[in-house]
């Protein structure tokens, strides 16, 4: 029993400071190269992370981009812009 609740109590731990990711993908509304961001048209809005290039979002370009949440921010990990 013991060892069930230290092990229960580990993977709490282990959890609890996991950033949450995700997939998103949609159309861009806006650009702000200053803020570093871009919003799709259903109103998401991710932060673009130094490893990711922002070259080639603009605005009315599909794209697909895997997500961090981090710090209430989702901070991009990797963008693709669909042709």
């Amino acid at each position: 029993m013991l060892k069930a609740f230290v092990g229960a109590v580990a993977l709490s731990v282990a959890l609890s400071g996991a950033a949450f990711a995700a997939d998103v993908e949609g159309k861009i509304k806006s650009v702000d190269a200053t803020e570093k961001t871009f919003t799709l048209e259903d109103g998401t809005k991710v932060w673009i992370g130094d490893s990711v290039s922002m070259d080639k979002l603009k605005e009315g370009s599909d794209v697909k981009a895997s997500y961090e949440e981090k710090d209430g921010k989702n901070m991009a990990t990797s963008v693709e812009v669909k042709d």
